[in-house]
């Protein structure tokens, strides 16, 4: 058997192979916990109000829908608002997970450094 076909064999094998979770393990989790509602919620908002702001954009020119342009831009405002408070939205979401778990993390890092000493 060839080195690299040794290779393939031991990098499925410990696919297979049970893993103790680690204290390291346990706050990578607790960071992806914290970040990823924020992360998901600021990019449906922004896809929406990027897409609401092309259709009013869409309805505003004429030669597309006649008779729409005050509509379409009442549409387009209104994507314009959503992608704008994109960003503060996210971050007061994040901002409250922060603080919601920041005494578990700080705990958990405070052990995990410790246990390096």
């Amino acid at each position: 058997m060839s080195q690299s076909e040794k290779q393939i064999v031991e990098s499925i094998r410990a696919q297979y192979t049970e893993r103790n979770l680690t204290k390291l393990d346990e706050l990578k989790a607790l960071h992806k916990a914290v970040s990823r509602p924020a992360n998901i919620f600021a990019y449906i908002f922004g896809v929406l109000g990027a897409l609401i702001l092309g259709v009013g954009m869409c309805l505003a020119m004429p030669e597309v829908v006649e008779g729409y342009m005050i509509f379409g831009i009442a549409v387009g405002i209104v994507g314009i608002i959503m992608v704008s408070v994109n960003y503060t939205i996210y971050k007061a979401i994040l901002n409250s997970r922060k603080s919601k778990y920041s005494k578990m993390i700080f705990e958990l890092s405070e052990e995990i450094l410790e246990n390096t000493k």
